[in-house]
């Protein structure tokens, strides 16, 4: 392994950080999160525009977070739960993804429950967590796909000064119903951190 790559590599061996916000606590996922998550992700409105059914059994939350638990080791992904700091309620998650040390990029992801919705908590989380990455993983770009009827989610988006640069036609099958995605991408020289 070259040296370059090597130091490269390094930068995103780091440990999954706990960022604070104004009103989120972000951190990495216990065993504790197990039935929470759970229950997110086997609610139909909210994968109303994901590419995989709402989860049927506990064991597929088990499995998440014991996936959680092998990405902060090998450093592909950076998982985060997201809790609401004025009741310590757990209101969804965010994560980098799909970690290349050698292009120096990652996919951001997201998802809130219902009674968070619309209050910009997905802004808030994803504004922590891109700034930490571009500070600590020598990262110079940050992808992110929506279906293309999730206003909601494009707008976020927009707001964390993603550029819409593609649609994905007929990418996926959401519940049976064949959709489009777009495209987002965002540059480290772009980023400017929200207030």
């Amino acid at each position: 392994m070259s040296r370059e790559i090597y130091f490269t590599y390094a930068a995103f061996m780091l440990l999954t950080p706990t960022l604070h916000t104004a009103r989120l606590l972000l951190r990495p996922f216990t065993e504790a999160d197990t039935d929470a998550i759970f229950a997110l992700l086997s609610n139909p409105r909210v994968l109303r525009y994901w590419d995989a059914p709402p989860w049927k059994t506990r064991a597929q939350a088990a499995r998440f977070i014991a996936r959680c638990k092998q990405s902060e080791e090998d450093g592909s992904r950076v998982p985060l739960a997201m809790m609401r700091n004025l009741d310590n309620a757990f209101i969804g998650w965010c994560s980098l993804q799909n970690v290349d040390a050698v292009y120096r990029s990652a996919l951001l992801g997201y998802c809130l429950d219902e009674p968070a919705w619309g209050q910009g908590f997905a802004t808030e989380a994803a504004s922590a967590l891109l700034d930490w990455a571009f500070s600590n993983m020598n990262l110079i770009r940050i992808q992110s796909e929506a279906d293309t009827r999730n206003a909601a989610s494009d707008r976020v988006l927009q707001k964390l000064g993603f550029m819409r640069e593609g649609t994905l036609r007929e990418n996926c099958i959401v519940d049976g119903e064949v959709s489009d995605s777009w495209i987002y991408g965002l540059l480290k020289r772009e980023w400017k951190p929200l207030e």
